[in-house]
């Protein structure tokens, strides 16, 4: 800031100290005029032109007129450099001598005048009139007293709105705290400004009619009153921020005691500069001495500086803590990491803006003072205006955004989206708020034009391609969101449509995807048109690369059209039991390219279309169970089928498996005369998908069934062959059931049983049918 600031200064001061008066240049202008008026004295001012140039010596070129800078006014170079080509270190050099110098200068004519001022020579003219000084500062004195004592009075009396206005702006909670406290404060800020106003009235009527010649306004006192005005008017304004007696009042958010420390501080900053150049240093300059005003106002400017230095010190690391705390709760990296190192140069920052000012009041105090200070003024309200608009937004729709039940029940996902979106959206509000904050203030220090860089063609077009490219990201963005919601909304079974259907979820959501790559493409080559990047080789290189993809993945290509077609054909839909590449399974993910199975192990298979050449889909329509029951050849095949419809009627009057019954039992009759059975059919059809569930459930049916009409399953036998003898007899078989039982257990002793001589076990028959076969019971052979 120095080294932009104090040269300018110093160029501008230089430039208007070189400027002709126009008294003197007037008659040149004109004889200036009638020379190129008249075509003959033209001709030959051009002629003379062109012959000097011609004489002029090699290496010694006329300089352009211009206005030297600073260093150039302190010194002259002794050689042809030019002022411009000066090194940066020799003009700051120049400067700084410059600046003590005026430093001493004006330490030097203030001590002259304060010695003149008491001992007056004898051709100085007449000395000071003793008693007009008295009569005029005693009127001014009373004009300040009673202008404080009306502003205390005003005050005092709007002490009790002041309280009411904090109470309703502490009342409110959530989002409506941070609007109830900016209405409360805009309302205490008219308030206080009309209190000031007032005040200012009455210090002029009371100035006018009461004190001194009655009628008129002295101009010591016109000085004070309007100082009066403006200092009041900034302390308001730093009463908006820091106010000390009502919390309810205060834009910063810190404790009571703090807010009065930098109350206190800033207004008693105010006040000393203030009414001490503004009121003090004119008085003087005036009614005394200039040399004395100038030295008074640069002992004013030290003495604040030095006051606002040992603030800055004494709160550092206060403030140091609070912007450290402020970046811990920033959600975007470079306010987290501009907090931080703010918070470790704040007071570097402070000090050196101070000493600026000190500089500058030293420099140029007739009008850089007031240009510093107007800047000042507008940086404040830009960055309170700006930091005020990010609040505002963050409590309007920072917050969770809960939507009614309704609507939470249509559009299950529509709530977390937009929470997900305008976290996003704040950030990039906050960036732009930080831009124009940013270039605003440095419009404000006369570092950037920018009300001359909005009028290039340039800024309007970087300006108009922000707002499109902020359009367009918008739209994209509600687009979006709309589109979504309406797939979610017909994918809802709670929207009134009922439960879509497999194919509705199937090909909704491979819309919702394709849907959302196509619109991420779409804006993206509309933002890159919009700044200036010609698309045209974008969308010729994305040609051919799709090409080159096309020739080089060719199983790639034939897996998306294949699943394409499969889906434009509806042969499979997410939850169908299907039969795919020689894989039974559940298909759980479904997508242009490829499918995914859950088998009844639950493996999950991915199988790409490529590889598919039927699709069997177990869930189209209906299913039927086809079940085959065999009975033994004794058996009475329509017993048995008077069986199995009576097991169907059991199955339908059942409550689980009743309602998924689309038709009444088929018998297809007797499909097989096995060997051991003969095999009765019967089909059973069922709703989509629950063939399986009601057959397990109609074989326990048939089995209870059948059971309970005594009707054999027949199940494989085995039969024994004992062969044949030479005659053609068979001989016999005693096949005996035995049981084994040792006897006389308890009778044996002990060690009977326990030798080498026990005796062996005995078996007895324990079912008395079981003996030896006679000649009745052996069939004889028969001829064959």
């Amino acid at each position: 800031m120095m080294l932009f600031t104090l040269p300018a200064f110093a160029q501008d001061a230089s430039t208007s100290s070189n400027v002709a008066p126009p008294e003197q240049s007037g008659p040149a202008y004109a004889t200036l005029a009638d020379l190129l008026e008249n075509e003959t004295s033209r001709q030959r001012l051009i002629e003379e032109l062109r012959s000097l140039a011609e004489t002029t010596t090699p290496g010694k070129r006329a300089l352009p007129a211009e206005a030297p800078s600073a260093g150039a006014v302190a010194e002259q170079a002794p050689s042809d450099q030019r002022p411009e080509q000066v090194s940066l270190a020799r003009r700051l050099a120049v400067m700084t001598s410059s600046i003590a110098g005026d430093i001493g200068g004006q330490f030097a004519a203030l001590t002259a005048a304060l010695g003149g001022l008491f001992a007056p020579q004898a051709n100085a003219g007449p000395g000071i009139d003793t008693a007009a000084v008295l009569n005029a500062t005693i009127n001014l004195g009373l004009v300040i007293i009673a202008t404080f004592v009306a502003f205390f009075i005003l005050r005092r009396l709007g002490h009790p709105l002041f309280s009411r206005i904090s109470q309703w702006s502490r009342a409110g909670e959530g989002r409506s705290a941070l609007l109830r406290l900016i209405g409360a404060v805009a309302i205490a800020a008219l308030i206080d400004v009309l209190i000031v106003v007032l005040a200012y009235v009455g210090g002029n009527l009371i100035a006018t009619f009461a004190i001194g010649a009655s009628g008129s306004l002295s101009t010591q006192a016109s000085l004070f009153l309007n100082a009066f005005l403006i200092i009041e008017l900034i302390k308001a304004t730093i009463r908006m921020l820091f106010s000390s007696h009502y919390q309810g009042l205060r834009l910063v958010p810190i404790a009571a005691d703090e807010a009065r420390r930098w109350n206190r501080w800033l207004a008693t900053l105010t006040g000393l500069v203030g009414y001490g150049m503004l009121v003090l240093v004119p008085i003087v300059n005036f009614n005394l001495s200039a040399a004395l005003g100038q030295g008074i106002g640069l002992v004013i400017m030290l003495l604040a500086f030095i006051y606002a230095t040992l603030m800055v010190l004494k709160n550092r690391t206060k403030v140091r803590a609070a912007l450290e705390a402020k970046a811990e709760q920033a959600t975007m990296g470079p306010s987290r990491v501009a907090l931080r190192l703010l918070g470790k140069l704040w007071h570097l920052l402070a000090i050196g803006y101070f000493l600026i000012v000190l500089l500058v009041s030293i420099v140029r105090p007739e009008d850089a003072l007031p240009s510093v200070a107007a800047a000042t003024l507008q940086t404040l309200i830009i960055a309170g205006l700006g930091l005020l608009l990010s609040g505002v937004l963050t409590q309007l729709i920072g917050r969770r955004i809960t939507l009614s039940d309704d609507l939470r029940r249509k559009l299950p996902k529509l709530e977390t989206r937009l929470n997900a979106y305008i976290p996003t959206f704040l950030k990039v509000i906050r960036a732009i708020i930080l831009i124009a904050v940013t270039l605003l203030v440095l419009n404000a220090w006369g570092v950037f034009d920018l009300a001359a860089w909005y009028a290039t063609e340039a800024g309007r077009g970087t300006v108009s391609k922000l707002i499109n490219v902020i359009i367009i990201l918008a739209v994209a963005c509600v687009l979006w969101v709309a589109l979504a919601s309406l797939i979610e909304h017909r994918l809802n079974p709670e929207t009134g449509t009922g439960e879509p259907t497999a194919r509705a979820r199937t090909l909704l959501s491979l819309f919702r995807n394709a849907l959302a790559i196509a619109l991420i493409t779409l804006t993206a080559m509309i933002v890159l048109a919009e700044i200036g990047i010609n698309i045209g080789p974008l969308i010729a290189g994305a040609g051919v690369l799709g090409l080159a993809i096309g020739f080089g993945a060719q199983k790639l290509v034939q897996d998306i059209i294949t699943g394409v077609f499969i889906q434009v054909e509806n042969a499979m839909n997410t939850g169908d039991v299907v039969t795919v590449g020689g894989i039974t399974g559940t298909a759980e993910r479904l997508s242009i390219r490829s499918v995914g199975i859950r088998d009844l192990a639950g493996t999950y298979h991915i199988v790409p279309f490529s590889s598919v050449d039927t699709v069997s889909n177990y869930m189209r329509e209906f299913g039927n169970h086809v079940g085959e029951y065999g009975i033994a050849y004794r058996e009475s095949i329509d017993d048995a089928i008077a069986q199995l419809e009576l097991a169907f009627e059991d199955l339908k009057a059942s409550e689980g498996h009743g309602n998924k019954l689309l038709a009444p039992l088929t018998v297809a009759g007797v499909v097989a005369l096995a060997n051991s059975s003969v095999n009765i059919r019967v089909v059973i059809k069922t709703t989509p998908g629950a063939q399986w569930e009601v057959g397990r459930a109609y074989n326990r049916l048939v089995k209870l069934r059948f059971d309970a009409a005594g009707i054999e399953i027949p199940f494989p036998h085995t039969t024994l062959y004992f062969g044949e003898d030479k005659e053609g007899g068979a001989p016999p078989a005693n096949i005996r059931l035995v049981e084994e039982r040792r006897q006389a257990v308890d009778a044996r002793p002990e060690a009977d049983n326990s030798g080498d001589n026990a005796a062996p076990p005995v078996y007895q028959v324990s079912d008395p049918s079981h003996r030896k076969p006679d000649s009745d019971d052996v069939d004889e052979p028969q001829e064959r």
